[in-house]
């Protein structure tokens, strides 16, 4: 049971006269515990609602004209509290974060739910037969899921739950009833790379075709690991070797199955000092939000929207007739891609100028060079007294997803009080970017 806080005005719900403070008990005779629950139930056209108010249980026949909402609002989106993991990864990047940050930042949320909304990774560790069950009965697909190893030992071990290797087993069962699963491995050096990570994929490939993908990314190290789990980033030649081995096995898949199933992280590539694979080598893109082919995907739709630099150079040149300069800050890892697409406009704009400057991360060590990670104290450093033109474009992924604020706590105002220049977060849509860089509206 979950108490609505409001009702919206005109809904299905008001014209019932469902209030706010109501209890929602059932619908149409099932307990609703939580969003998947609710939104589940609401697929029936016809539903009937109950609930408690002031002790007395009220019903309430609602006839919909087709499937959706009817109304009710809850005071949080899940109508219930985040799970949270119950791992103690050698690996967790929550557990590397400086003391002193804002306490949401060191939430570890490990919810299957929140993979079905939004696209979280979850162990499966926390959960039982009947929330499996429940997934399968709602058919919530997919499901994304932190793999990591099918070697039960070792994934005990990695992951420090004795439940660990046990929870392997719904994997298959989940696969058996048609829930497609995307997946991910991180991988540690000296742990479940090299055979192990051959045997995994081969364990994940007999999966298929509910398996849809699965993404090898390595294991974020920041300068804070004193006292955990001794681990090493990868050498330029072991990226290499990871690289081929994916690939290889990958490439065994396309033939066999029509997909190559298993892709590298860009950061590999990138640290290996390998050209990025094409954009056809990613298929649909199915693993984009864990940093797979996001850089292709980028550059392929840049060079698409370049074909009309002509039009945008007419129009930059009647918006600003003196020209423009504006500056760009990226990770170390992006900084060849950024220089590359801003070189390429300035040779199709004339009087377009754009600094890129590539941000070395102190705050959370020099490992680390993605631009998702920079804060606002490493930029605010590192461009004082640098030329900036008119505007500062900084990666729009190194804001907090719901809140304008980088990692360190700093504000986008903030941020430009310091530097003196006016500062925006930069388009991550390769379509978008050209018109955004030159401040026009497309």
């Amino acid at each position: 049971m979950v108490e609505i806080t409001a009702i919206i005005p005109s809904s299905l719900a008001e014209k019932a006269g469902i209030c706010a403070g109501d209890i929602l008990v059932s619908i149409n005779g099932h307990h609703i515990r939580d969003v998947l629950d609710y939104r589940f139930r609401l697929t029936e056209k016809q539903v009937e609602i109950e609930c408690e108010r002031n002790g007395e249980r009220l019903k309430f026949n609602i006839s919909k004209d087709e499937y959706g909402d009817i109304g009710l609002e809850f005071e949080r989106p899940l109508m219930d509290k985040k799970l949270s993991c119950a791992n103690k990864c050698v690996f967790c990047f929550i557990d590397q974060l400086p003391r002193g940050m804002r306490k949401t930042l060191y939430f570890k949320d490990d919810d299957s739910r929140l993979s079905f909304l939004h696209g979280n990774y979850v162990t499966l560790t926390n959960m039982d037969e009947a929330d499996i069950d429940r997934i399968i009965e709602m058919h919530i697909s997919p499901v994304n899921i932190s793999v990591h190893t099918t070697n039960p030992e070792l994934r005990v071990q990695m992951m420090r739950n004795k439940r660990a290797g046990e929870v392997l087993s719904y994997l298959k069962k989940l696969a058996d009833h048609g829930i497609a699963l995307c997946t991910q491995i991180v991988l540690c050096n000296g742990l479940n790379d090299g055979e192990e990570l051959v045997n995994t994929m081969h364990d994940l490939a007999t999966l298929y075709p509910a398996l849809k993908s699965c993404s090898i990314v390595p294991a974020g190290l920041t300068k804070f690991r004193d006292g955990l789990y001794p681990l090493s980033p990868f050498t330029p030649e072991e990226c290499g070797r990871i690289i081929d081995t994916v690939n290889n096995f990958g490439g065994q898949c396309l033939d066999y199955y029509g997909s190559r199933l298993f892709f590298c992280a860009d950061e590999l590539y990138l640290k290996a000092g390998r050209p990025l694979p094409s954009a056809e080598y990613y298929e649909d893109y199915s693993q984009i939000e864990n940093g797979v082919g996001m850089i292709t995907s980028l550059e392929t739709d840049f060079n698409f929207d370049y074909a009309y630099i002509s039009d945008y150079a007419e129009e930059f040149g009647k918006k600003y007739p003196n020209g423009r300069t504006v500056s760009l800050a990226t990770g170390e890892a992006a900084y060849g891609l950024i220089s590359r697409l801003a070189r390429k406009i300035e040779d199709g704009v004339p009087k377009a100028k754009i600094n890129v400057y590539a941000i070395t991360n102190h705050f959370f060590g020099e490992s680390i060079t993605v631009s998702g990670l920079l804060t606002g104290a490493d930029m605010a450093e590192q461009l004082a007294g640098r030329e900036l033109g008119e505007m500062l474009y900084f990666p729009k992924n190194t804001l907090k997803a719901d809140e304008d604020i980088f990692l360190d706590d700093m504000t986008p105002s903030q941020l430009s009080e310091k530097l003196g220049v006016p500062v925006s977060p930069s388009s991550e849509d390769g379509f978008e970017f050209i018109p955004h860089i030159l401040g026009l509206d497309k």
